[in-house]
């Protein structure tokens, strides 16, 4: 489905986040909520990426948005399935970040309390992938206050790709809403749908 977008939360997050609430508002605004799918992730690797091939089937060839943990997802569906994916201060190898943080989690949004294990980690190992090679299927968003993640890591790891780096900002990526417009013409929506919106107002 031209313009379709799939939207991948990052680690103990949901689709209740900012980000993803600004994205469906302006997806609904356009009449395309349809094109958009922001599912709910199982905390594990693998039932989470299963998931999202799910969505990939549903919604054709979408436009992959992943934010920190789900831009490291993001990148390796885009690498299986030649997909384009746009990334938000994307996590690169997390699996080496996580020893310390094995043990009871919670999500920031649910308040759901699960547990991270060694079968996570291996689980996130088995995603990694060659850094990607194709500028035209990449655009990778940091921005350099973020305080969860260096930005320099993605910035190495995606030199090959369209970098658009911001100083400061956060992790959660600071005025993301005035940004849209670069997401939604990369997913191949028509500016004449969204022209008329103010989104510095979401």
């Amino acid at each position: 489905m031209s313009g379709s977008i799939l939207y991948i939360h990052g680690f103990n997050s949901a689709p209740s986040s900012k980000k993803a609430t600004q994205l469906m508002q302006v997806m609904d605004r356009l009449g395309l909520s349809d094109q958009l799918r922001v599912p709910a992730l199982h905390h594990h690797p693998r039932e989470a990426i299963g998931q999202l091939e799910q969505a990939i089937e549903a919604l054709g060839r979408p436009l992959l948005v992943g934010s920190s943990l789900g831009g490291y997802y993001a990148t390796h569906l885009a690498e299986r399935h030649g997909l384009k994916a746009l990334l938000i201060n994307p996590a690169v190898s997390p699996h080496r970040m996580f020893d310390g943080y094995l043990g009871t989690q919670k999500n920031l949004y649910t308040d759901e309390a699960w547990e991270l294990t060694h079968d996570h980690v291996t689980a996130l190992a088995e995603l990694e992938v060659p850094a990607p090679r194709d500028p035209q299927r990449y655009q990778v968003w940091l921005q350099t206050g973020d305080e969860t993640l260096d930005y320099r890591l993605a910035q190495q790891y995606y030199r090959a790709c369209a970098l658009r780096i911001q100083a400061g900002g956060d992790h959660g990526f600071q005025g993301f809403a005035a940004q849209l417009p670069a997401m939604l013409s990369f997913a191949g929506i028509g500016a004449d749908l969204y022209q008329a919106i103010d989104f510095t107002a979401l």
